[in-house]
């Protein structure tokens, strides 16, 4: 890089041309100087990679020992997408009873059997949307493993899953289809893939890692009224989850 302007100088201690590192570990931990300017590389037209790290100044006092972190691929981004939804505990439950909170007019209180020894109590901000008596006896999809929160004096262990419009006007419960066993973990994607599901995350690990709040955007109805992950189903053994009427809609 002769020739090039005295405008600045930094530490280079991380640089590549071609995946081929220019110095070598000892060179990098004496921190080598150069001076570099815009003009320099107009002398290397082939530099495609320069990783350091400088402040916007370029001062020559600069002391550099960090290399720039490498950006998220789509294909990370996709593969944390999918261990996030896989922490999910999502199951097949039973509304065995449901009446109105005592102390929240938009809230129900139901009892809702996800399988285990004892029915779980769940609050659903449903009043607005779906007549009392349309609950009792219903098979829901649950989302289980979230910490139990207190609702009005009320500690609510778990979230029913519905799909809504855009305008939140109109909310329908996620329904699984026939057949389908109370307390089976519901899985996305293909028939095969339910063998291979991870096991999931504690209620501990859901909150303090947001893994809802991670998967939530991501899922949809299709015009099929099928519950979706991005492009992958959400499915029991017997078949698809959908929702009863909402195309194209939120689910949370």
């Amino acid at each position: 890089m002769a020739g090039a302007m005295r405008a600045g100088s930094i530490n280079l201690l991380s640089c590549t041309w071609r995946n081929i590192p220019l110095f070598s570990p000892s060179e990098c931990s004496r921190k080598l100087r150069v001076s570099i300017t815009p003009s320099s590389f107009s002398s290397f037209p082939h530099f495609k990679t320069l990783c350091c790290s400088a402040s916007s100044s370029l001062n020559a006092k600069d002391n550099i020992t960090t290399p720039c972190k490498p950006s998220v691929t789509e294909e990370g981004t996709t593969d944390a997408l999918k261990a996030a939804v896989e922490a999910l505990d999502i199951r097949v439950g039973r509304i065995l009873k449901a009446w109105k909170h005592p102390e929240a007019d938009s809230l129900y209180v139901e009892e809702v059997d996800v399988g285990e020894p004892e029915p779980r109590t769940i609050c659903s901000g449903l009043v607005n949307y779906i007549a009392q008596d349309e609950l009792q006896g219903r098979n829901v999809v649950v989302l289980a493993n979230l910490k139990p929160r207190n609702m009005r004096g009320i500690k609510s262990n778990g979230m029913l899953l519905a799909a809504s419009d855009a305008s939140h006007e109109n909310v329908e419960l996620l329904t699984p289809p026939e057949g389908s066993c109370l307390g089976e973990r519901i899985w996305f994607g293909s028939e095969e893939e339910s063998n291979s599901q991870s096991d999931a995350a504690s209620p501990s690990q859901v909150q303090k890692k947001k893994i809802w709040e991670t998967v939530q955007p991501h899922l949809k109805t299709t015009n099929n009224c099928v519950a979706m992950f991005e492009e992958r189903p959400m499915r029991t053994s017997s078949g698809p989850v959908s929702c009863r009427s909402l195309k194209n809609a939120n689910i949370s």
